[in-house]
């Protein structure tokens, strides 16, 4: 039987989940700002939620319909098989409700009716007055758009992004996600360095390490569709097992991370331990002004400090334009710098090849992308 499934991702970022999706031998049905809607039989329940790096979560697409009025909304729920997912002890409620352009906004208006609706199915599915919810966790999550309603059930239960191994952070750290997304964005492969000048609690360098040593991000954690009455419960064990032969241990990697502050690389190092890829990142606590490589075709990917705080913006100017000197400096190399300095660009004093918008949270940023040469291609001669 195949299966409906929607991974949201940041805006911006739809194309590198579609592709991730596609590696996975999973169907694309469709691509829309912000989520990318995939079909796939049992397995993709825990495949997806396992391999996927990019999204925040998987949702279980139980179904879509109009509504303009309330009474819509309450017949349209009622209408979907919730019977098909949802067992008779199961927990249920609407988590979260998103509106953007629909006629019904209120949240929590909208969570009731729809927990109301799902309780007059299964009361009539199940011949039962009441509900233990004693059971399994079915968090429902619903989101409206242009009056279309579109609901699923959570599979993920925490959001994708808690790998498990960020337990010590910097001052506004960019999310798990988000930065895989922009590593598989760019073309940085395995045999390259990267470096990261303001690595702050490591996540660029470790996220880096996971990729190239091909270590699934959700291979140590758990996940709500693991509860699931109507999944079978090796198809956990056959994804983790697949997990596992795909780790490329012996993989020769060169990722270097650096920060001012001793005690932020501190904190890198212990989660990069944590995520049991320490031996894989140089850490040290080095300025800036100090970064120099011999190496050619090299990486620097990094979220530099933008002036969260309006006595912090007084320093970007000098910031930047230091960050432009260094980049200067590393011969060939590429550059990916997402910020939410509105005029990074211009302290750089070099224009990217591409600048394009994205969304960090709610926070708008930009990812300036400067692409240094190919490296020449590798010709093996024929004996």
């Amino acid at each position: 039987m195949d299966y409906e499934f929607i991974a949201p991702c940041h805006f911006g970022m739809e194309a590198v989940l579609k592709r991730e999706i596609l590696n996975l031998g999973l169907e694309i049905i469709k691509v829309e700002d912000g989520k990318v809607t995939f079909k796939g039989d049992e397995s993709a329940f825990a495949r997806a939620n396992i391999f996927l790096r990019t999204t925040e979560r998987i949702l279980l697409k139980v179904g879509s319909f109009k509504a303009t009025t309330f009474d819509e909304l309450f017949e349209g729920t009622k209408a979907l098989p919730w019977e098909n997912f949802i067992p008779r002890d199961g927990k249920f409620w609407v988590t979260k409700a998103n509106s953007v352009r629909s006629a019904l906004f209120s949240p929590s208006d909208i969570q009731s009716i729809m927990k109301k609706a799902m309780v007059e199915r299964l009361k009539t599915k199940y011949k039962v007055d009441w509900f233990s919810e004693t059971g399994a966790d079915y968090a429902v999550r619903v989101s409206l758009l242009k009056d279309e309603v579109t609901v699923g059930i959570d599979t993920s239960g925490e959001s994708l992004h808690k790998r498990g191994y960020r337990k010590l952070t910097s001052l506004a750290p960019i999310t798990e996600t988000l930065a895989a997304a922009i590593i598989l964005h760019t073309p940085w492969k395995a045999d390259r360095i990267l470096v990261d000048p303001f690595c702050g609690c490591g996540t660029f360098p470790i996220e880096a390490a996971l990729i190239g040593m091909n270590i699934a991000p959700g291979i140590n954690r758990s996940f709500a569709a693991e509860n699931f009455s109507f999944l079978d419960k090796k198809i956990w064990d056959e994804a983790r097992a697949e997990a596992r032969d795909l780790i490329k241990h012996d993989v020769e990697l060169s990722i270097q991370g650096y920060d001012i502050d001793n005690d932020i690389i501190s904190a890198a190092r212990q989660n990069a331990k944590l995520a049991g890829i320490s031996d894989k990142i140089h850490f040290q606590a080095q300025d800036v002004r100090n970064l120099s490589n011999s190496n050619k075709y090299g990486f620097i990917i990094t979220n530099p400090p933008y002036g969260e705080r309006m006595e912090d913006k007084k320093d970007m100017p000098a910031l930047y334009k230091l960050i432009g000197r260094v980049y200067n400096s590393l011969d060939s190399w590429s550059m990916f710098l997402i910020t939410g300095y509105e005029e990074a660009e211009n302290y750089i004093g070099r224009k990217a090849d591409k600048n394009r918008k994205i969304y960090n949270g709610m926070l708008k940023s930009y990812l300036y992308e400067y692409m240094g040469p190919k490296p020449p291609k590798v010709i093996i001669a024929q004996s």
